[in-house]
């Protein structure tokens, strides 16, 4: 079945982590064999992986925060720094395409054509599909940079990542918008980007969907009612996404599925894909459909197996999935929608009043 896997930090991995996604999960993990840093020898994702898997399109992350302690290797002192090191990132996303690795999507045409021929040639014989999104805006320096973005294929934007960005409070870091943030949000809907509420500070997102009139996505974020703390949504900001017509994707990060999570110390075999599936049903049950959850796993966004559901060794274990939702008495049509229809209505949905509007 074809998969939709809306956040993978690929650009990340292959720049900041020095892995060629080309070479095969196993070939990767021998290259950086004898390595001790976290997630280093146990990566999960790339590209011979994403075809095994059948994961025909994904959102491919350009990720770089303005932090004046530049703390990792994410962090730059300044939003210009930052600015350069994502448009590098669009840079390699841009080269494999010239390379016939990848296709970047940026309308519903585009993705329409793209889906039906993954289906009619086959995995082997099509690129894979990469929508272009940015976690955490600190590389756009300014709201007026907005358009440039866009125009450069940017089409899904988070405010924020870990901490305070320029835009918003996020994960960790309690409090609302910036005095940027309005503005950012209103040049953003102007241009026509998905706003992605992921990781957004709890008063920062009821702000941000106050603002925003545009559309609204959730690209990996799970639930607060099964694994308590703010990185997850509750009930309530589910609520509010269904209403405003938008889709969650579950995320595959173990410290999001498991209540009372020690990273390093947690043994790995107590969590599994079915904790997965738990945070797709929530998803559901407050719904009262499954039209409004989906898969954002975030596989190696600086993690590996180690942080991983026990059950998956490689991102082609998504194929796992849709047994797992049938034995929870998902129908066909429903487990299809969870798979990538959700996504596909979304974006379908978003570009094509863009569209409408920009005729």
């Amino acid at each position: 079945m074809i998969v939709i896997d809306m956040h993978l930090d690929l650009a990340m991995n292959a720049l900041n982590w020095n892995r060629d996604l080309r070479k095969s999960v196993h070939e990767i993990r021998q290259d950086e064999a004898g390595m001790i840093q976290k997630g280093r020898a146990g990566g999960t994702v790339a590209f011979p992986e994403m075809r095994a898997g059948d994961v025909a399109v994904c959102s491919a992350t350009l990720l770089a925060r303005e932090n004046p302690k530049g703390m990792t290797n994410l962090d730059f002192r300044a939003p210009e720094m930052a600015y350069a090191f994502a448009m590098g990132s669009l840079a390699y996303y841009r080269q494999l395409e010239a390379e016939g690795i990848c296709r970047i999507i940026a309308d519903w045409p585009a993705l329409e054509r793209h889906v039906q021929e993954w289906e009619t040639r086959g995995r082997n014989n099509t690129p894979l599909g990469f929508i272009i999104s940015m976690e955490g805006a600190d590389p756009i320096v300014s709201p007026d940079q907005v358009p440039q973005w866009f125009d450069a294929g940017l089409r899904v934007v988070s405010l924020v990542h870990y901490g305070v960005s320029r835009y918003a409070h996020g994960t960790g870091a309690p409090g609302g918008l910036t005095p940027l943030g309005k503005p950012m949000l209103r040049a953003m809907e102007a241009a026509g980007m998905i706003l992605d509420v992921t990781h957004l500070a709890d008063e920062s997102f009821f702000q941000a969907m106050e603002i925003f009139h545009g559309p609204v996505l959730a690209s990996h974020n799970n639930c607060r009612a099964l694994v308590p703390g703010d990185r997850q949504f509750t009930d309530e900001q589910i609520k509010l996404i269904v209403e405003r017509g938008g889709v969650i994707g579950a995320a595959f990060d173990n410290w999001m599925l498991y209540p009372g999570y020690v990273r390093m110390q947690t043994p790995r075999e107590l969590i599994a894909l079915k904790d997965v599936v738990d945070h797709i049903d929530h998803v559901c049950q407050i719904a009262g459909n499954a039209r409004h959850s989906a898969i954002g796993t975030d596989l190696d966004g600086g993690y590996g197996i180690e942080q991983s559901p026990s059950d998956l060794d490689t991102i082609a274990d998504l194929q796992k999935i849709p047994d797992l939702l049938r034995q929870r008495g998902y129908a066909e049509d429903d487990v299809r929608a969870i798979m990538h229809g959700n996504w596909l209505r979304l974006f379908r949905e978003a570009w094509t009043a863009r569209a409408t509007r920009a005729g």
